[in-house]
């Protein structure tokens, strides 16, 4: 069976006077979507990462709304170092919040984050906003991180790419190729925070109300999950 090819357009968002760029998807065959996805990319990407998720999900009846976040797309000049996770957490809130007085979010809205996209997704799921969260599923983040990694200055270099992406044989010939025209300058602000990641999960007691799965083999799946203390 084919699944439907959406029509994926692209969106602005007013985040409390931080313009973000997106992409949003609506499903064709009903008028209400089930839920709204907001999918959030990772480190160095933009919101068309999820190009290749939007048809599933739309075809399920979501929505799908993809957001370069802050610092990527239309707000790098605004935010050229971007945002610690704390404030990306509290931009996407209002970016929701905007979003659903003007679009149906069904019963409420799905976070879905990949690398440093899912450290977003855990704050914004362990902190206050307008719009009812559903739960959370993140992916290609850990606990930790694995030892050989930290001598690499960039995660497309050399045995990075290895360590992240395991053997590039089992990929489609071209993958990669293709992938680099979704690549993005990473803000400094990220790259400074990344560094910090481990020793912020170990100071943070797992405390969070909304259930996350990730299937990072550093991470175990379920459980909840809090902010760590973070400077801004």
């Amino acid at each position: 069976m084919t699944t439907p090819t959406p029509t994926i357009r692209p969106y602005t968002l007013n985040a409390a006077g931080i313009e973000l760029s997106a992409l949003l998807a609506l499903p064709d065959h009903r008028t209400t979507p089930r839920s709204t996805v907001l999918a959030i990319h990772g480190r160095g990407m933009r919101a068309a990462y999820w190009n290749a998720f939007i048809p599933l999900a739309t075809a399920a009846g979501h929505a799908v709304l993809a957001v370069d976040r802050p610092g990527y797309g239309h707000s790098a000049h605004q935010l050229p170092d971007g945002q610690s996770l704390p404030d990306q957490a509290e931009t996407l809130h209002a970016a929701l919040k905007e979003h659903a007085a003007q679009h149906d979010i069904g019963a409420g809205v799905l976070l879905l984050g990949h690398s440093d996209g899912g450290k977003v997704a855990l704050h914004t799921a362990a902190t206050d906003g307008a719009t009812p969260l559903l739960g959370l599923d993140a992916s290609g983040v850990g606990h930790t991180y694995n030892p050989e990694a930290l001598h690499f200055p960039s995660t497309l270099g050399a045995g990075a790419t290895r360590l992240n992406w395991g053997p590039l044989h089992l990929y489609p010939p071209g993958t990669f190729r293709a992938s680099r025209t979704l690549l993005a300058p990473t803000p400094p602000r990220e790259s400074a925070e990344t560094l910090r990641w481990p020793a912020h999960t170990r100071n943070s007691p797992p405390a969070s109300a909304y259930p996350s799965a990730s299937p990072s083999p550093n991470t175990k799946p379920g459980g909840t999950w809090h902010p760590p203390p973070s400077t801004r």
